[in-house]
């Protein structure tokens, strides 16, 4: 077995103290960006965010705010100034006062340094915040309930229901009860306008309902128009999303974007105030996965028209748009075979390029005023983020690498990439991380990681689901893109579609052949993991093939029929697969449970109890009918997470669990079970 390398993956205490860069955005000069920056917390039980400036023309990075609360969301005014959000406690509060709060509230920092302070503190917190281009105005987000009409009122029934200890809520509407990790409800988001040095924001959403949940917003040049992801509920359940334009004077509403069967999402407005460009998700049918494209359509009333597709020509899936500041140009990126590269796209023609043909993932996009230059975080498998500058005057080039404030890591391995053909004559891809020195002398242990999603690939780096810390220990590990990925196109969707134990599976196993028959690789130790959609996988696997070691599935599913009625979003569900009473056969023919009895594979099943998409009882009901039927099993329960185990604590708890579990049933060594356990 290839030797562990001695790098920050070697041991998880120095990997969970890594800084990690978040987000950015670029200063209204073009000189400099605030970047988000995640660090652990001096008793290392959670990790804090920080504002840090990078130089745009190079140099060391500087950081700008420190607080026991973190602070994140930056947002420039016009004049420099930065906002942010922040718990932290305003120094000119006194106790009782209703400016007191342990929410988060909205901070800024003067352009030409001093001491921050608090321009607003809704009793609810502050969740996001974005500012106007050309005036001193700021759109945030804060929870109030339904009712109330300032901010004494909201604090009043925040404390009545304190007081007498009620944490019920009521649901009548057939909208969600609950979201990821969050219960929805009894206050809903609403969104306030304001200017910095005037006293209050004005509300422009009153009783909005569940209208704002998981939305984004805009705000014009001007700050007069506010513009923002609008959900509507629809019968049995089912939710639709909208664009609509407020106008911040006189609160009046009107739609810009909406259809039947369809979501509009991610709304901007273009710097010269004239136009909004949007995501537009055709919704899922038990025929076809929806598409995805980019719109644009007129911001003004006067000029109201249908959103005219830009990426009709483009098989690939648009995220996070941005424009240049012409207004001539969206910026976005997309999953493409194995990377997420910058596209671009002329408004004008409709005519979309590929800009950046690295083997990187980008985001976090902020184009310079003067058009020269597109700054964003780089990532790829085998690297984190890290701020860079894109010359736009010759993309293919490799970007400038800018200070950043994370340091740059020695990774124990190196990644190559792998390409079979299905039998239907499509190309299965995936990346394999391989742990130095690994030869056909020294044979490295295969552990196979399908991701979750489904409608995702492995492009990035991800801290949470670190195939470097595999390596590290030894391990090759394959990290494949079967159908359903994205990147491929419309058709490689479908192949999996409806069908996940399909096609998904064959092409899974496939790959993990082929990377089997490497000399580098001992195909007698293998072994496979997953989380979300991946845990799906690892559920499936594991009762129609015995020839993995073991098998590691977090928050997986594992009965379709019950997922349906628990799941937070059913009404997603039902789209693709339709009802367990309308089509039986379709939950049948693809729910792992039906195929406990074939499991021979020893099993680690891990879930958090906060997990609302997968539920707990997913984990739960496989427990018990493992243990029922006599199989090999554990089962690493954490109470207080959700779909994502995130408290450095317990994310070294999740790995410890799962080497040592690796350990016993791929390496042949003795159960040692973590300490903390």
């Amino acid at each position: 077995m290839s030797q562990p390398v001695t790098t920050r993956f070697a041991e998880l205490g120095d990997f969970a103290a890594i800084t990690r860069v978040t987000s950015l955005r670029l200063s209204p000069d073009g000189q400099w960006l605030a970047a988000s920056v995640a660090s652990l917390s001096a008793d290392g039980k959670k990790y804090l965010s920080s504002i840090w400036r990078v130089e745009v023309a190079g140099g060391p990075a500087t950081r700008l705010t420190r607080s026991a609360e973190g602070e994140s969301d930056a947002a420039f005014l016009p004049d420099g100034a930065l906002l942010f959000i922040s718990s932290r406690p305003d120094p000119e509060a006194k106790p009782g006062d209703d400016a007191a709060t342990d929410k988060p509230g909205l901070w800024v920092l003067p352009p030409g340094g001093g001491e921050a302070h608090r321009i607003a503190a809704p009793p609810g917190g502050v969740t996001k915040v974005t500012t106007a281009q050309e005036e001193q105005a700021f759109l945030i987000a804060a929870a109030a309930f339904d009712g109330t009409t300032d901010e004494s009122g909201d604090a009043a029934r925040r404390k009545a229901r304190a007081d007498a200890d009620v944490t019920a809520i009521l649901h009548e509407d057939g909208g969600l009860v609950r979201m990821w990790d969050s219960d929805l409800g009894p206050d809903c988001l609403r969104l306030f306008a304001g200017r910095p040095g005037e006293a209050g924001t004005r509300d422009l959403t009153p009783d909005p309902g569940r209208a704002l949940d998981e939305q984004s917003f805009s705000l014009s040049p001007d700050g007069s128009v506010a513009v923002t992801g609008w959900q509507v509920t629809e019968e049995f359940g089912s939710m639709r999303n909208e664009v609509v334009a407020f106008d911040v004077e006189s609160g009046e509403r009107r739609v810009l974007m909406s259809a039947e069967g369809y979501d509009f999402t991610e709304p901007v407005i273009s710097p010269d105030g004239q136009a909004v460009a949007a995501i537009r998700w055709e919704h899922d049918t038990t025929e076809r996965a929806g598409d995805l494209t980019l719109v644009v359509a007129p911001l003004s009333a006067a000029a109201a028209g249908a959103p005219r597709d830009l990426l009709a020509d483009l098989d690939r899936r648009p995220n996070a748009p941005v424009w240049s500041q012409d207004s001539a140009t969206l910026y976005f990126t997309a999953d493409d075979n194995g990377r997420l590269p910058v596209f671009a796209v002329d408004v004008a023609s409709a005519k979309s390029r590929k800009l950046t043909t690295d083997d990187a993932a980008y985001s976090g996009l902020c184009p310079s005023p003067d058009g020269q230059s597109l700054y964003a975080l780089r990532s790829a498998i085998n690297e984190p983020h890290a701020p860079v500058r894109i010359d736009l005057a010759n993309p293919e080039a490799a970007p400038a690498r800018l200070g950043s404030p994370a340091p740059e890591l020695e990774i124990p391995g190196r990644v190559t990439e792998v390409t079979t053909v299905a039998a239907d004559g499509s190309t299965v891809r995936a990346w394999l991380a391989l742990p130095h020195g690994a030869s056909a002398a020294d044979q490295a242990p295969l552990l196979l990681w399908v991701h979750g999603g489904p409608y995702s690939s492995w492009n990035d780096w991800s801290w949470r689901w670190n195939p470097w810390l595999m390596v590290a220990r030894g391990y090759a590990v394959l990290l494949p893109d079967p159908a359903l990925s994205t990147g491929y196109g419309r058709d490689f969707i479908s192949r999996g579609y409806g069908a996940w134990g399909g096609a998904t599976y064959t092409d899974v196993m496939m790959i993990t052949d082929v990377v089997a028959a490497m000399p580098e690789i001992d195909a007698s130790r293998t072994a496979m993991m997953g989380g979300s959609f991946g845990g799906y996988m690892a559920n499936w696997i594991a009762g129609h093939t015995g020839r993995f070691s073991a098998i590691v599935s977090h928050a997986g599913l594992w009965a379709l029929d019950q997922m349906f009625g628990t799941t937070d979003g059913p009404f997603y569900w039902r789209r693709e697969f339709g009802t367990p009473e309308t089509e039986p056969a379709r939950y049948a023919e693809n729910s792992p449970h039906l195929h406990a009895a074939a499991i021979t594979t020893p099993i680690l099943i891990i879930h958090g109890d906060k997990d609302y998409r997968v539920p707990i009882g997913e984990a739960l009901r496989m427990y018990s009918d493992l243990v029922g039927r006599g199989k090999k099993v554990k089962f690493l329960y954490f109470p207080q997470e959700n779909h994502w185990i995130l408290k450095p604590g317990d994310a070294t708890v999740w790995y410890e669990t799962v080497f040592a579990f690796l350990a016993e049933h791929v390496l042949g060594k003795d159960w040692e079970r973590p300490a903390l356990l």
